[in-house]
């Protein structure tokens, strides 16, 4: 392992802009379809069932991807595996751009998610670059990069889904693919913090295996059936998979994952920090948009487009990108312990708020903005906290983990919230809708949810560990 370089001061502003605006591309990716969910089975002819693997697809690749990219780096170079990830963005974005049948736009989906280890690649990148003194700013606002720009893509698509080609919007994401990769290798330089060694092919194996059926089960056992045989065998799989993974895992010396520092507090309370601010991240997010654009009729419905829907959500993201460096000046001052346990503190207040405020579009707007602050509080935390218990020759790889625990909990987000959404579903005008009380249930789950990750932050431990950079 050679040592960390001399940070690269001339460049190393730029070359933070640049690393979050690629994370906020593969966020922006994640929500290209959601204002086109109601028109798929149309749009790409097949079954409603059938095509929510377009959503599916993205989740399973991602979570993968995610701590696989993260080795890779830590081994032959985080900027190139960086390049890797979003050359995979912009092929998936023309693989669908180019269909109008499901195969293929699954297919183009799955390469996209796979995109999803550039956020990781680029907090270990920014270790590695960028000055001490801006370290916290640029880690947090690479970390909340994932928030911002899901909250602003999503106008953005809806936009262009309502009143353009909705091809065009593949188009844009492999364009803007193009041009992250264009202003890395300009502006981006390679880290020569390397952890060389093997691949561990078995164990990248086992993790994907055990990911895919604990995943598929999560995702499709709202439509399967929860106690269905499938969904059952599913996740009967996952625990014997990961289980035997995680023996053969502590058994080699070169592990994909080292889970015994992944199991070593502070690494493990982070880690289950992460599972449950992600579950709070999403829960909201499907949640208040229904809200928005149910009918007036309904009698809690607001009745909005989904342009003026997707407007009403934007403002967290702009909050998101105020807080990030608020977050690191706090972590700075006080220890990223404390940034964790006010965001997650002021996020189970958003879903406290949005119990009684869902009667108007400022009272939404207020609960998706003070959520929002939470989470970029929390998620701008992650990072540093990750740092400061890892050495640095495996920043990329704990770091993709760590993506991935955030993404099991948005995952058991989506699961949770859909169950409760159509278990509590009423008639409207021959159409099952979501009803107010499915949507204040989903909000109660969250705030308890929220409780137990500020009692999580809480209990890890302040004490700073010394990895060189941190």
């Amino acid at each position: 392992m050679t040592s960390p370089p001399e940070p690269a001061t001339g460049r190393g502003g730029a070359a933070v802009l640049v690393l979050a605006f690629s994370g906020i591309v593969v966020a922006v990716m994640q929500t290209l379809l959601a204002p086109l969910l109601p028109k798929l089975p149309v749009l790409l002819h097949a079954p409603a069932s059938d095509t929510t693997w377009a959503i599916t697809a993205t989740l399973l690749s991602g979570a993968i991807a995610t701590p696989v990219m993260g080795r890779l780096g830590d081994m032959y170079g985080k900027r190139r595996i960086f390049f890797v990830s979003l050359g995979l963005l912009v092929a998936g974005s023309l693989v669908s751009a180019a269909t109008a049948s499901l195969l293929p736009m699954v297919i183009g989906r799955a390469l996209q998610g796979s995109s999803m280890g550039v956020i990781p690649l680029g907090i270990s990148i920014m270790r590695d670059e960028v000055p001490k003194e801006r370290l916290g700013s640029a880690m947090a606002l690479m970390s909340s990069s994932l928030g911002i720009g899901g909250a602003l893509g999503l106008p953005a698509s809806a936009a262009i889904a309502q009143h353009l080609d909705w091809h065009l919007l593949f188009v844009i994401s492999a364009g803007l693919g193009v041009a992250a990769i264009v202003l890395t290798a300009f502006f981006v330089p390679e880290s020569k913090v390397r952890s060389p060694g093997r691949f561990d092919v078995p164990g990248a194996l086992g993790l994907s295996a055990g990911l895919i059926c604990l995943l598929l089960a999560i995702s499709k056992g709202g439509d399967w059936g929860w106690t269905s045989t499938t969904v059952m065998s599913l996740f009967a799989a996952a625990v014997v998979i990961l289980a035997v993974w995680a023996v053969v895992e502590l058994r080699i010396a070169e592990p994909l994952v080292d889970l015994r520092a992944t199991g070593r507090s502070p690494v493990l309370l982070i880690n289950v920090a992460s599972i449950l601010v992600g579950f709070v991240l999403y829960a909201q997010s499907l949640v208040l948009p229904q809200l928005l654009q149910l009918p007036r009729a309904t009698g809690y419905g607001l009745g909005m487009s989904l342009i003026s829907a997707g407007l009403c959500m934007a403002p967290a993201g702009l909050v998101m990108m105020v807080v990030s460096p608020l977050s690191a000046r706090l972590s700075a001052a006080r220890g990223p312990k404390i940034s964790l346990l006010l965001g997650a503190a002021i996020a189970t207040t958003g879903y406290a708020l949005g119990l009684e405020l869902m009667g108007a579009a400022w009272q939404v707007v207020l609960t998706s903005t003070v959520t929002g602050t939470g989470i970029a509080f929390a998620y701008s935390a992650m990072p540093a906290l990750i740092m400061r218990a890892i050495p640095p020759s495996a920043t990329a790889a704990a770091n993709g983990f760590n993506s991935l625990m955030r993404a099991i909990g948005t995952s058991t987000s989506s699961a949770v919230a859909g169950m409760v959404l159509a278990g509590t579903s009423q008639s409207f005008r021959g159409i099952a809708v979501p009803s107010m009380d499915g949507f204040r249930t989903v909000f109660l789950i969250g705030f308890a949810v929220g409780i137990v990750a500020v009692v999580s932050a809480a209990l890890i431990p302040a004490r700073r560990a010394r990895h060189g950079r941190s």
